[in-house]
């Protein structure tokens, strides 16, 4: 377990934040009060209380398949447990979706620390991991049927009338109910086989995951307000241009139609045509979201993209796939990182499937150090991002993850100490083979369709979805693309392109 200090001095910024931030990311005025009634170190979760009345939940829930249907939780409990940790859920959420844009826009940094949205991100984890024991509860109590859905801009756990059968779309979703990978007939075999000691009808239509609602009416709502800055904006210009107009009472333009085209915001990570030596970097987690998920791989290696590769470096890498060739890399790094003993036990399928890495392993109480529990980790971390430009393919996913979970990443950013390329717009923007098509509108910008393009990664094989091998096709890709478009005339060299390194930083503040 982390420093409870951590913890103290997080909740000691809280007259910061609630000057600076009086509503959340849904226009709710926050209650500082209830925030610093929360215990963030040990738990917010209704389980837990339950638990500390008399429930071995912490013996239990490290083997599931022993003990979680031993808990003699009524289904009326279940389900208020749930409804009560959904609705916490949602209110720090909310809190914490707006934490970004306020301190980013702090500009008389009255903010020091972003440490308390990420002293809430770490308990909202834990939070999400006891929601989902709940879920699984009510499966194996014959409450409900759960699938894993793809709703708007999120999966969502959808709640359905237990019928004696279990969903369909299991090995879809971002948890494997039957902490069983590849056995899809193992689901309901604990709650068929056990005795059920309690009436298994309970109402449904309050315990919904309403996420994706959320997300949907939060992006309305910014959709809006953009509609209207632009229309105040145009009327503002109106007004300005309304003593310089012609005769006819048009104002002069060099666009007769007044449209300029709208430059793409991922344009801000390309590099400059004097970049050179970077670090690449990638992570792998059980899910999209660092508010809810975990930090489990991370890969990265230095590559220089002008200047020889420094004297003295080791010359070979053993890198997990034997046809990769370290080339121009030097101090490749991998470092592996766990869950809590309450994630590792529900298991995660689809992680397991797209990466290798099966979760129920890597518990804390198998002896693997959590990332947002260590803070020697994320300072060596940090040091390594801020001392050169790193690269990542979108790389808003790695900044993303980064803000919630390593110590001094946001104040670093802010303060303009870290720049950040991303190869995903170049890919968009400078490679031609990169053609719009009906699957891919936007053209195939996948990493594994990128370096493939690129002469990174063989045709015969695919991305391999590790932090460091994904990080060494990534880089490989990015040189030969440079060198190509130097030889060109374009990209960075380019008429629109840059001098000096190029990429996305925050202005330093004078």
């Amino acid at each position: 377990m982390t420093d409870r200090a951590w913890f103290d001095a997080a909740k000691g910024d809280i007259p910061q934040w609630a000057a600076s931030m009086p509503k959340d990311a849904d226009g709710t005025t926050i209650d500082w009060d209830w925030v610093r009634s929360l215990d963030l170190m040990h738990g917010i979760s209704v389980l837990l209380a339950l638990a500390a009345d008399g429930e071995q939940y912490v013996e239990t829930a490290a083997q599931p398949q022993l003990g979680l249907d031993q808990l003699e939780l009524t289904p009326q409990a279940i389900h208020d447990a749930l409804k009560i940790d959904y609705a916490t859920r949602e209110h720090l959420e909310s809190i914490i979706a707006q934490c970004n844009s306020t301190f980013m826009t702090d500009y008389d940094r009255f903010i020091g620390s972003y440490r308390l949205p990420r002293a809430l991100a770490y308990a909202n984890r834990r939070l999400n991991d006891n929601i989902n024991t709940l879920l699984r509860l009510g499966e194996q109590q014959h409450l409900w049927v759960v699938s894993r859905e793809r709703r708007g801009r999120t999966t969502v756990a959808v709640l359905r009338p237990y019928s004696g059968s279990r969903p369909s779309n299991d090995d879809q979703g971002m948890l494997n109910l039957s902490g069983e990978t590849g056995d899809a007939s193992a689901g309901n075999t604990a709650a068929e086989n056990s005795d059920v000691k309690f009436p298994t009808t309970v109402a449904l239509d309050d315990i919904q995951d309403r996420t994706a609602a959320i997300l949907d009416a939060r992006a309305e709502r910014r959709k809006a307000q953009r509609f209207q800055k632009r229309a105040g904006d145009a009327a503002m210009a109106r007004a300005n241009l309304s003593g310089a107009t012609s005769p006819g009472g048009a104002a002069s333009s060099g666009n007769a139609t007044g449209h300029h085209p709208k430059p793409d915001w991922r344009d801000a990570y390309l590099p400059g045509r004097d970049v050179d030596a970077v670090m690449g970097i990638d992570i792998e987690t059980t899910g999209i979201d660092p508010a809810r998920d975990y930090i489990i791989d991370v890969g990265f290696e230095f590559m220089n993209m002008a200047s020889p590769r420094p004297a003295g470096e080791p010359e070979t890498y053993a890198y997990e796939q034997g046809y990769y060739a370290a080339g121009d890399a030097y101090g490749q790094s991998r470092l592996a990182f766990g869950v809590p003993p309450e994630n590792a036990a529900l298991g995660n399928a689809l992680i397991a499937k797209l990466t290798g890495i099966d979760v129920r392993g890597r518990s804390s109480e198998a002896g693997y150090r959590l990332f947002d529990e260590w803070p020697q980790a994320q300072a060596g971390l940090l040091a390594r991002l801020t001392q050169q430009p790193y690269v990542a393919h979108n790389a808003t996913f790695e900044h993303s993850w980064f803000m919630l979970n390593v110590a001094g990443y946001a104040e670093s950013y802010r303060a303009g100490r870290i720049t950040i390329i991303d190869t995903l717009p170049m890919s968009r923007q400078w490679d031609p083979g990169a053609v719009p098509t009906n699957e891919h509108p936007y053209g195939d910008n996948t990493l594994d369709a990128y370096a493939k393009r690129q002469g990174a990664l063989d045709s015969a094989h695919n991305e391999r979805h590790l932090g460091l091998e994904d990080s060494h096709i990534m880089l490989v890709a990015m040189k030969h693309h440079l060198a190509a478009l130097k030889a060109q005339g374009k990209g960075p060299w380019g008429s629109t392109g840059r001098a000096g390194v190029g990429g996305k930083s925050c202005g330093r503040k004078r």
